[in-house]
C-alpha cells in the first residue's frame, strides 16, 4: 500500500510493506536510466557501421547487459503484480522479489558483470553521475540498501529448507495446465533420468533409446508442431516447461527436443507443402531424428562466410565440405544442411538449406553413406548425444531436399529459427540452473562441518539463497520471450536477453554448488561436476553470449 518516504525492509519474516510501490518506482528508474544510456552510447557511435560497432564493444555490449536487467526487473514486477492479483503472492515470493530487485539495482549503480572478469560500470556507458539520480529516490535507494539483506536471504532460505530440494522455489506465474504438464515431466526426470544420467555421462554414452522412445511417446518432438501436422499444437511455454525439468534432470535429455524444435521451425517457415506434409509428422511422431550441420571449423558464428558447397547433379545435388560441432549426427535420419549453392557469392546471399537424408549409423559404422564420413569430438559436458566433425565428399541429396524449392534463402530460413532456439536454450539453462540449486541444497542439508550442517554457515545459505532469485528471475525472462512468440511478436530481442542472462545464471549457480560440495566437488563421482561442464557450454551455443550482446545491442541503437 502507498506510504510516504522509503519502504522498510528490515523484517524479511512478513510480506513487505511497500515493496509493490518501491518496485514500480524502481523499475521507472532503471528505465530512465537505460534511455539515458542508448543516447549516450548512441550518440558517442554515430552511424552505426560494423566498425564503429567492433571498435567500441565494450560499451555496446555493456548496454545489452543493461537493457536485460532492465527488462529483468520489468518482468520481476510483472510477476508479482499478477501473482498478487490472484492471492498467491506469498512470503516467499516477496522476498525473491525482494533480493533480486536489491542486487540488480545495486549493480546497476555499481557494476554488472558480462562475466567473471569484464564488468560494465555507469562510466563505460558515458553516463554522468547526474543521470543515476533516480536510483537515489526513498525506493530505489532503500532497495540497494536493504532489499539484499543478510536477513532476507537467510529467512529465503529457511523457507527453501522447508520444501526441500525436490521443489522449485516461488511460483511460476503459469497457469494450472502448465504446471501439470511441469510435474508430468518432472516426474520422468526424476524416475527415468535422474537416477542414470551421471552414468551416462561418465560413460560418454548415448542416451539409450528406450528413453528416447519414451520422450516420444509422451510428446516431446511435436511439442510446438501444428495439430495438422502430427503434433501437439502447444504454446512455446509448454516447450519452455518441458526443456526446464528433462535439463533438470540431464541437458543431454533436454536438448534432444532441441533437434525436432530446429527442424519443425525450418520446414514450417521455409518448407514447400509437400515438405511438411512429409516431414512433421514422422519428426513429431519421433519416427525420425534429426541434426543441424550449419557451423564450420574455420567460421564458427560468422555463417555468412560457410564455404561447404553443394552443386547441381541431375535431379539432385552434391554436397562437398566440412561441418563441425554437428550434434547427435550418427544417429540422426534428417540432416539440416546449410551450404553454398552460388559459387560467385561469399557471403549469407549465395546460401541454400537442404533436408538431406541419411542412414542413422552404428558404434561400428557411425556413417554408412557414401560421400558421408565423420569422427566424434570430445568434450567436457554436454554429453548424450555426442559431438561430430562431419566430411561431405560429393553426398547426394534429392532435388526435394531443396528446403522451399528456392536457391539463396537459406540464411534467411535459418535465421527465422533464431528466437525459438534461444528461448529453448534459455529453458535449458534455467533446468541447469535448478539441478544444480537442487544438488547444492541437499548437499548443504546433509554436509555436518564444525557440529553443524553447512547450510547453517551464513556464506553457504546466502549462495543458496541467490542461485534461487537469479533462477526465477531467469525463468520469467524465458518465460517473457516465449510468450511475446507464442502472440507471433518478433522477439529476437528478448530471446536473445533470456538466453544472455539464463546461461550466466547456470553457470554462477553450478560454480556455486561445487563451491558448496567443496573437495567433493571436484571428484567426478559427484554429479555436481558433470553440471559444472554441461552449464559452460550455454554460453557458447545457439550463439556465444558475445554474439547475443552484439545482436541486442545492434536493435537498441538502430
Amino acid at each position: 500500500m502507498p506510504h510516504d518516504g522509503p519502504p522498510d525492509f528490515a523484517a524479511p519474516t512478513s510480506l513487505l510493506e511497500g515493496l509493490e510501490d518501491a518496485t514500480v518506482d524502481a523499475v521507472a528508474a532503471v528505465e530512465n536510466l537505460l534511455e539515458k544510456a542508448v543516447a549516450r552510447v548512441g550518440g558517442k557511435l554515430g552511424a552505426l557501421d560494423p566498425a564503429t560497432l567492433e571498435a567500441n564493444q565494450g560499451a555496446a555490449h555493456g548496454l545489452a547487459w543493461l537493457a536485460t536487467y532492465v527488462q529483468s526487473l520489468r518482468q520481476m514486477h510483472r510477476w508479482a503484480t499478477a501473482l498478487d492479483a490472484d492471492g498467491a503472492f506469498g512470503e516467499m515470493e516477496a522476498l525473491i522479489l525482494q533480493i533480486a530487485f536489491g542486487e540488480y539495482l545495486a549493480q546497476i549503480a555499481g557494476g554488472i558483470p558480462m562475466n567473471q572478469g569484464e564488468i560494465i560500470r555507469p562510466t563505460d556507458l558515458w553516463l554522468r553521475p547526474e543521470d543515476l539520480d533516480a536510483l537515489n529516490r526513498p525506493a530505489p535507494r532503500a532497495l540497494i540498501e536493504r532489499g539484499n539483506s543478510q536477513e532476507a536471504r537467510l529467512r529465503l532460505v529457511a523457507l527453501m529448507r522447508e520444501r526441500g530440494a525436490e521443489t522449485m522455489f516461488g511460483r511460476s506465474g503459469l497457469d494450472d495446465e502448465l504446471e501439470m504438464i511441469r510435474e508430468q515431466f518432472r516426474r520422468f526426470a526424476r524416475e527415468r533420468i535422474e537416477p542414470h544420467a551421471h552414468a551416462w555421462h561418465l560413460q560418454d554414452a548415448l542416451i539409450p533409446m528406450e528413453v528416447v522412445n519414451e520422450m516420444a511417446n509422451l510428446g516431446v518432438f511435436g511439442l510446438t508442431i501444428p495439430e495438422e501436422h502430427g503434433g501437439l499444437g502447444l504454446p512455446k511455454s509448454t516447450m519452455c516447461v518441458v526443456s526446464e525439468e528433462l535439463s533438470r534432470g540431464y541437458i543431454g535429455v533436454g536438448s534432444l527436443g532441441t533437434r525436432s524444435e530446429i527442424a519443425a521451425e525450418l520446414i514450417l517457415g521455409g518448407g514447400t507443402e509437400a515438405q511438411k506434409a512429409h516431414w512433421l509428422p514422422l519428426i513429431a511422431s519421433g519416427q525420425i531424428l534429426q541434426t543441424a550441420v550449419f557451423t564450420e571449423p574455420n567460421t564458427g558464428s560468422d555463417l555468412g562466410s560457410l564455404r561447404t558447397r553443394a552443386v547441381p547433379d541431375g535431379d539432385g545435388w552434391r554436397i562437398t565440405g566440412n561441418k563441425t560441432w554437428i550434434t547427435h549426427a550418427a544417429r540422426a535420419h534428417l540432416m539440416m544442411v546449410l551450404a553454398r549453392t552460388d559459387p560467385a557469392t561469399d557471403d549469407y546471399r549465395g546460401l541454400s538449406m537442404f533436408l538431406a537424408e541419411k542412414t542413422p549409423g552404428s558404434d561400428a559404422d557411425p556413417f554408412p553413406d557414401p560421400g558421408l564420413s565423420g569422427g566424434e569430438i570430445e568434450v567436457l559436458g554436454y554429453r548424450g548425444m555426442k559431438e561430430y566433425e562431419l566430411g561431405f565428399d560429393g553426398f547426394h541429396v534429392e532435388g526435394v531436399g531443396l528446403l522451399g524449392g528456392v536457391e539463396g534463402q537459406g540464411f534467411k530460413q535459418l535465421m527465422r529459427t533464431f528466437e525459438s532456439a534461444r528461448i529453448q536454450t534459455a529453458a535449458r539453462a534455467v533446468g541447469v540452473a535448478q539441478s544444480a540449486l537442487d544438488l547444492g541444497l541437499r548437499y548443504a542439508e546433509d554436509r555436518q562441518q564444525f557440529g553443524k550442517p553447512l547450510i547453517e554457515f551464513p556464506r553457504v545459505a546466502s549462495k543458496l539463497a541467490l542461485m534461487a532469485v537469479e533462477i526465477a528471475v531467469a525463468r520469467q525472462l524465458t518465460y517473457h520471450a516465449a510468450q511475446e512468440k507464442d502472440a507471433s511478436r518478433r522477439c529476437d530481442l528478448e530471446a536473445g536477453m533470456a538466453k544472455l542472462l539464463a546461461a550466466r545464471v547456470a553457470w554462477a549457480a553450478a560454480d556455486n554448488a561445487l563451491q558448496i560440495h567443496g573437495g567433493n566437488g571436484f571428484a567426478v563421482e559427484y554429479p555436481i561436476s558433470r553440471v559444472l561442464c554441461d552449464a559452460r557450454i550455454l554460453n557458447i551455443f545457439e550463439g556465444a553470449a558475445e554474439i547475443q550482446a552484439q545482436v541486442i545491442a545492434r536493435r537498441l541503437l538502430a
